[in-house]
């Protein structure tokens, strides 16, 4: 799937909120390690403009910019760490954490990966493009995709669900793109930087539900951050 790995259903979306919000706060702390200033600091503008979408509070948003600009009592250093295999058939996985803890990070990414094969750096990154990505949905009927990708400066774009497009563009034109796009008609829903699978792989029914549930598993983890699959849709 063209996208990071998402848990789906009502009920799981609820009940993995409060997880949401947390990788929302580490995500917003270690984007403000260089500079508490959304305006002055475009990765950390994204993760609070992404915050914001998913309803985070704004007293959370606020304590995770201080702590992870230095400017509160308290603080807590992130370490990101990126592990790749493979899930049940063989299928590439790229998990990316954050963690105040690396042995306990790597002690359950071990457990995790026993139903599938935790491999060595470069063991499946090679077979993903390292991408900006942007879900966006159109603002009229109308909204024309292609001609948005092009003056929007994105590298390429796909169909989403619900009549979303995800926009890809080159990790340094992240911003760029994500300002432009509203110009075009359409409005930004989510943002990452992320991987995106050259060649996913098809499966049958009962095999994606053994993936699905090993993603599950792995995505449920405190630690755990992104969850990039190559899975085709």
């Amino acid at each position: 799937m063209g996208a990071q790995w998402k848990a789906k259903g009502k009920e799981a979306a609820a009940a993995a909120r409060g997880r949401l919000f947390t990788k929302l706060a580490k995500e917003i702390m270690v984007a403000a390690r260089n500079g508490g200033d959304p305006a002055m600091n475009p990765r950390l503008r994204l993760a609070v403009d992404q915050a914001k979408k998913c309803s985070m509070p704004k007293d959370n948003i606020e304590r995770s910019i201080k702590k992870g600009a230095g400017l509160a009592s308290e603080g807590v250093s992130y370490e990101k760490l990126t592990y790749e295999g493979f899930g049940p058939h063989r299928v590439p996985v790229i998990v990316e954490c954050l963690t105040d803890n690396a042995n306990r990070t790597a002690s359950s990414i071990r457990v995790l990966f026993r139903k599938g094969q935790l491999g060595a750096s470069g063991s499946v990154s090679w077979d993903f493009d390292y991408l900006g990505m942007i879900e966006a949905g159109p603002e009229a009927e109308g909204a024309d995709a292609e001609l948005a990708a092009i003056e929007a400066g994105a590298s390429d774009f796909e169909p989403g669900e619900e009549g979303t497009t995800w926009f890809y563009t080159d990790p340094g034109d992240l911003d760029a793109v994500c300002r432009a796009l509203p110009d075009f008609g359409f409005t930004v829903e989510s943002t990452q930087l992320g991987y995106r699978p050259k060649n996913p792989v098809s499966l049958t029914e009962a095999e994606r539900a053994d993936v699905e549930a090993f993603l599950d598993a792995v995505d449920a983890d405190d630690d755990v951050q992104n969850v990039y699959v190559a899975l085709a849709d």
